[in-house]
């Protein structure tokens, strides 16, 4: 399971059920993120006991982005079963204060900040 654009790259890694995240995403509303939204609603859907999104290697998201992943956590909430973890990195600018939000929008999510 895979989503690449031109500067950007998510993919499924089920080896270590990870969503990883790399490069710039800079699409221009929902209607353009609705692929990596599908993605991630997807491996929802199977339930796993973990899900983690691995945002380490993802320099920049603009408010579409941030839009998208928070509609996402909101969803998640519903599913119990699913503990959701976020690793983000200290050495990326706008991760600090912006994946912070998603845990206040999830309380039992886990923010890994590295």
């Amino acid at each position: 399971m895979q989503v690449k654009g031109e500067n950007y790259n998510v993919w499924y890694d089920k080896n270590n059920g990870a969503v990883n995240f790399d490069g710039a995403l800079r699409l221009t509303g929902m209607q353009d993120y609705a692929p990596i939204l599908k993605l991630l609603n997807e491996i929802a859907s199977t339930e796993p006991p973990n899900m983690v999104l691995d945002l380490q290697r993802l320099e920049f998201l603009n408010s579409s982005g941030i839009s998208m992943l928070s509609k996402f956590v909101i969803g998640m909430r519903k599913k119990k079963s699913v503990q959701m973890k976020i690793l983000g990195s200290t050495n990326i600018p706008w991760q600090g204060k912006s994946l912070k939000n998603l845990q206040r929008l999830m309380p039992g999510l886990t923010l890994d900040l590295q």
